[in-house]
């Protein structure tokens, strides 16, 4: 799978500790404009660390961002991201129809848009229901939903396809892959090594805080020293 090469943001030596814990450490590698890119690493590697550190959620002891060369301040940078954290539920007593539009609002997208997605997202059944009554799966399409209605452009999605199951996971791929090719960039932290390999063009390997490698699968084969294999032989030969 291709995907453009021009290097969007440039994520350089992100480190972080917790008195004598270190989270992360010299953490960089570059995200293109246009592609979809995998963060991967086991639970307790340091993945929602990161994430939150380049989004400046969280305060980093080391590391800057970079946008096209230019160094990107913490408080600029929610006008190029939009985080969409595991484990959230914004606005749950509303229902799902009003909490879209509120953000179709926020996000000045246009109503033809919003609907488009609500259509792709297989929400139009649940619009009426509060948001704290939906089901794991459609809670899922909903924070997607939200994200899709925002204009930044990278998107950084936690764990996009937890609680979908296959049909529907492969739908979001189809969604996420159209977003990709009108040219936004997309990070994405994906616990299913399968399903990583299915979306992603290029990826990060995280353990233990530390980068193990990067780049596509050919290239961290390579890296791994094997001459074949998936992302769990790869991830399993570099630890």
């Amino acid at each position: 799978m291709a995907a453009a090469s021009s290097t969007f943001l440039q994520i350089e030596n992100i480190s972080k500790h917790y008195g004598d814990i270190q989270a992360l450490k010299n953490v960089s590698f570059n995200i293109h404009q246009g592609e979809i890119l995998g963060l991967i690493g086991p639970n307790g590697s340091g993945k929602t660390t990161l994430l939150e550190g380049i989004t400046a959620l969280m305060p980093v002891n080391n590391g800057k961002v970079y946008k096209h060369g230019s160094l990107l301040n913490p408080g600029n940078r929610r006008d190029e991201i939009f985080y969409l954290p595991d484990g959230i539920l914004p606005y749950r007593d509303m229902p799902v129809s009003v909490a879209l539009e509120f953000f179709r609002n926020l996000y000045g997208t246009e109503t033809k848009q919003m609907n488009r997605i609500i259509g792709q997202l297989e929400l139009g059944s649940v619009l009426h229901k509060k948001v704290r009554t939906l089901s794991k799966g459609y809670n899922r399409r909903y924070l997607l939903g939200i994200a899709l209605l925002s204009s930044q452009p990278l998107l950084i999605l936690d764990e996009p396809f937890d609680g979908l199951d296959l049909r529907q996971m492969l739908g979001v791929v189809h969604i996420l892959q159209s977003v990709c090719s009108s040219g936004r960039s997309l990070l994405l932290s994906i616990h299913q090594l399968a399903d990583a390999q299915r979306i992603c063009h290029r990826f990060i390997l995280l353990d233990e805080g530390r980068l193990l490698g990067r780049g596509t699968l050919d290239e961290l084969r390579l890296q791994a020293g094997l001459s074949d294999g998936g992302l769990e032989e790869v991830f399993l030969a570099l630890t």
